[in-house]
Formats: structure tokens, sequence, C-alpha cells
């Protein structure tokens, strides 16, 4: 994987919430939500089920629009944009990787990993070329062409990795990654993350409920009630 490695300002604020609420019909599910995320972090998100977790993830994500409040990204405040930037914006700036890697099960590895980047714009060549790399970074290299239902749960979330990583986002927000894995494969994706922040300045912010990993992390979110908790 030649990807340039990064040396990024510890101080840099890549993101930054302000006073986000969200609620569903008479459930308010965020409550007024203040948080700054440096570049080159990984932030973990903790908490019980129903504390808003993911409703958090999914706002700083554009995947879901707060109430009120705002979310600023790089300074910029991104539910000011109109849609269809909003759109193309997620695409470039931001990776995703879920519980369940949400695979295409009729495409390859390979395949699946091009689908951002194709989304985007970019050509077949240049494209192709850069997926051979991460998913060889990864320890992929061997499955490039297997689908999804020939690799084992581990390798699949590894293709999931492959595929957020593409375009080269500033930011991968991850949906408890490692939930759906056993104990080896776990720590095995864990170690990536990390690997992927020290190499390469990666910055990720992830729900989970591992303790050992957010205990790794560079910081722990403590949520409860929809609000972020001492801890």
């Amino acid at each position: 994987m030649e990807r340039k490695s990064r040396k990024p300002n510890r101080r840099l604020i890549l993101i930054k919430v302000e006073n986000i609420k969200k609620s569903f019909g008479a459930l308010q599910v965020l409550k007024g939500i203040n948080l700054e995320i440096p570049s080159g972090k990984i932030y973990s998100v903790v908490g019980a089920s129903g504390a808003g977790k993911t409703t958090l993830l999914q706002i700083i994500g554009t995947l879901s629009k707060p109430d009120s409040g705002q979310v600023f990204f790089e300074g910029k405040n991104i539910f000011s944009l109109p849609e269809k930037e909003l759109s193309l914006f997620r695409n470039q700036k931001i990776g995703f990787v879920f519980q369940f890697h949400h695979l295409l099960p009729e495409f390859t590895a390979l395949e699946n990993v091009c689908i951002p980047a194709f989304i985007a714009g970019r050509s077949k060549n240049d494209t192709e070329k850069d997926a051979y790399k991460l998913l060889d970074y990864l320890g992929m290299n061997h499955r490039i062409h297997h689908k999804p239902s020939a690799l084992s749960g581990g390798e699949k979330q590894r293709v999931a990795v492959a595929r957020a990583l593409i375009n080269k986002p500033a930011v991968v927000l991850a949906d408890e990654p490692s939930g759906n894995l056993d104990s080896a494969n776990r720590d095995d994706l864990h170690d990536l993350l990390f690997q992927l922040r020290d190499d390469f300045g990666q910055t990720f912010v992830i729900v989970t409920h591992d303790d050992h990993f957010a205990e790794r992390s560079d910081k722990i979110i403590h949520m409860k009630d929809g609000v972020i908790s001492p801890g």
C-alpha cells in the first residue's frame, strides 16, 4: 500500500459537534452533544444500548440530520451543503465500516473495494491499482478475486476496511466493527486499526462495546441517556 505517510497536526480539530439534538417521535435520543475530534486519533464511543451512540455516529457521517445543532468538518458546516454536495462530501471524506460488513455478494473482494471510488468518478485503472495495494497491505492479496461467500468473517471485515479507505477519507466511522467476530479475528482487526493510525495518521471514530479496545484508544467518549458523561 503506497500511501504517503501523514504526520498530522495533533492539535488540528477535524470534526466539531455543537449542541446536537435528535428525536425520533417523542423519544429524544440526543440531548445536546458537544464534541471535538482531532486528526490522527482513534476515539471510542461507549455506553449502554440506547445511549445514542449509533445515532451520533450517523449524524457525524451525514447519514442522518440533527433536529438542531451543527457539525463542522475541517471548519465547514456540513449540513449547510446542498444535498448533492453533501453526498459528494460523504463519498470523498468519510469511510464507513459496520458490524455486518455489507459487502455485495455478487462482487469479488476487489470489486467491492472499488465501488466507492467508481461512485466518485475515478478511473477503473487507477482505482484497481489502489484497491490491489490496499488489499495487499491488509493481508488479503491472496483473496482478491474471491466473493464474500468464500471469505471468513475476519476477511470480510478486512475487505470492508479496504473499501472504507479506497477514497483516502479524512475519517473512518465504524459501528461495532468487531462485534460479529471471534476473539482472534477481533484482536487482529483491532491491531489493524491502530496500525492504520500509526502508519498513515488515519482518524477513526468507533462505537464499541469492547472495553479492551476502548482502553487502547486515544480517548473514550462515554454516552448515557443521550448525553456525554464524565465516564
